[in-house]
């Protein structure tokens, strides 16, 4: 069973600074697309940045020049940079992968439970 485990969220001030990882664990032959996403109440969910399959990256306009998606594909870690945070920042990120688990060896989309990042004005 693959699973993906968020860390890193909390509170922090306009302007700060947090670093979210997400770590998946399981039997893993492959790790293709991985990516963030976040949800603010009453919202839907919305991307913020992915690695996409040919391994170039796309952000969502409002966090271009202040996230950077970075992984470790030995580690079957990703990570989420997030500076100048804005109170607009504030939601629940999750994380989400296209594995390629070893048990079935069929590309399946996972997604991890969220962890809260709020930023105060």
């Amino acid at each position: 069973q693959v699973q993906l485990v968020e860390s890193g969220g909390g509170l922090v001030q306009t302007g700060g600074s947090l670093r979210l990882s997400c770590a998946a664990s399981g039997s893993i032959y492959r790790i293709d697309a991985m990516g963030w996403y976040r949800q603010a109440p009453g919202r839907q969910r919305q991307l913020v940045a992915r690695f996409v399959s040919d391994g170039s990256t796309v952000y969502a306009d409002s966090v271009k020049g202040r996230f950077t998606i970075s992984r470790d594909n030995a580690k079957n870690t990703g990570y989420l940079q997030m500076n100048s945070l804005k109170p607009e920042d504030t939601a629940v990120y999750y994380c989400d992968a296209d594995v390629l688990p070893t048990a079935t060896m069929r590309l399946t989309h996972y997604w991890g439970q969220g962890t809260q990042v709020t930023v105060s004005s």
